[in-house]
């Protein structure tokens, strides 16, 4: 990486960097470090981020949510800080092209997993923080959460897609989701279903190895159709959340 490159994460980051060192060292991809033969790497700090992370979220949504339980909110946490959330805002700074990483994992496109990604962002984080003080962590952890998550609570639709359908279902429409197994093919120990949801006009498939994972995977493509026209559809995860397990 050139000089200039690490300028424009700086810029990227809002964080000018007493210790470029820090950022350097977030930056570094074990893969890269056992090639370079280098005394460190960014799991240390990986470490570190993951929990200036979670007190970020944690005192976030306990702000903006004041009515909601502890259940809740552990679920919108769980959903905010889950690995694919985290790798869309590394992707959004554009973290990857800046990653250290080596050459076996650079030719099998490790810079781009949600993986790499995740620790790569929380790593960069624990470096912010240890250079830059808490305050100034929240302050870009929250404006990359709100631009790409601008409520967090209908995160929890995807968590227990069923029991967000028949809620919805039920309350609108005054009846529950039905579901249909099409087929099932694959071997016995490892079959794979194929399930249709219905709710009135909306239908959908889904597939998994169990008939209750084809089933979530139904609800949740139905729930996608059902929020293009409805969007308040994905409310409903707040009531199903509370309620906790499935229907």
């Amino acid at each position: 990486m050139m000089p200039e490159d690490m300028e424009h994460l700086k810029r990227l980051l809002g964080i000018e960097f007493k210790d470029s060192r820090l950022l350097k060292e977030a930056l570094t991809h074990r893969s890269y470090a056992v090639e370079s033969k280098l005394a460190y790497d960014n799991q240390r700090l990986e470490f570190l981020g993951d929990a200036v992370l979670e007190i970020i979220l944690t005192d976030y949504l306990y702000t903006t949510y004041p009515e909601a339980d502890e259940g809740i909110l552990t679920k919108m946490r769980s959903a905010l800080a889950r690995q694919d959330a985290i790798a869309a805002l590394a992707r959004k700074l554009h973290l990857g092209k800046f990653l250290y990483i080596g050459r076996g994992e650079a030719a099998s496109g490790g810079a781009e997993r949600d993986s790499t990604l995740c620790d790569l962002f929380e790593a960069v984080l624990g470096a912010c923080y240890l250079d830059a003080g808490l305050e100034t962590v929240r302050g870009k952890v929250l404006e990359l959460i709100r631009a790409e998550f601008p409520a967090p609570h209908r995160m929890l639709a995807g968590l227990n897609p069923k029991g967000t359908l028949q809620e919805y279902t039920q309350h609108t429409m005054g009846f529950a989701p039905e579901y249909h197994v099409l087929k099932v093919d694959g071997p016995e120990h490892s079959p794979l279903y194929e399930v249709e949801a219905v709710a009135g006009e909306y239908r959908a498939q889904g597939s998994g190895g169990s008939r209750r994972l084809a089933e979530f995977a139904a609800a949740g493509a139905v729930i996608a159709l059902i929020a293009e026209r409805d969007p308040a559809i994905l409310d409903f995860g707040m009531k199903t959340g509370r309620q906790g397990g499935n229907r």
